[in-house]
């Protein structure tokens, strides 16, 4: 079946409007801003001692999802156990040592070291050093399947 432009552009509304419907597009577009460390929210864990800075959670300017949290792990700690999801994430290590769990391979990272994990891709990671580990996850596309 042949379909004109004329067609197409009569879709595009229906197709926003069910974009918008299943619920991934409820976030607002972040403004340029700063966000200074000792300003940030602390959700601490008080059975690990962990602690969660929640830096901002929102949308860039094309409407992708990008969220930003910094986590303070103890020494011999994880976040959690091992899991998957379907947004991306990288991790940027700033202190400490993190034994970090990609598909089953597993490696050591230092300070200054990033981690990048794929969508739906098995991971995990552990503060295996002695002193608090601080990383920042920047986690980039939906949370969830459409």
């Amino acid at each position: 079946m042949n379909h004109t432009r004329r067609d197409l552009s009569l879709l595009l509304p229906a197709l926003l409007a069910a974009a918008q419907a299943d619920g991934r597009q409820t976030k607002e577009v972040l403004p340029s801003e700063c966000y200074p460390f000792d300003k940030l929210k602390v959700k601490t864990n008080e059975k690990t001692h962990n602690e969660s800075r929640q830096v901002f959670d929102g949308m860039t300017h094309e409407g992708y999802p990008i969220e930003l949290h910094i986590t303070t792990l103890a020494a011999g700690q994880a976040p959690h156990p091992p899991h998957h999801h379907v947004h991306e994430e990288m991790i940027f290590l700033q202190t400490g040592t993190l034994e970090v769990m990609i598909k089953g391979n597993t490696s050591r990272i230092g300070p200054g070291s990033v981690a990048y994990v794929n969508s739906n891709e098995e991971h995990g990671w552990k503060n295996v050093g002695d002193t608090p580990s601080q990383y920042f996850v920047l986690a980039i596309g939906h949370k969830s399947a459409a």
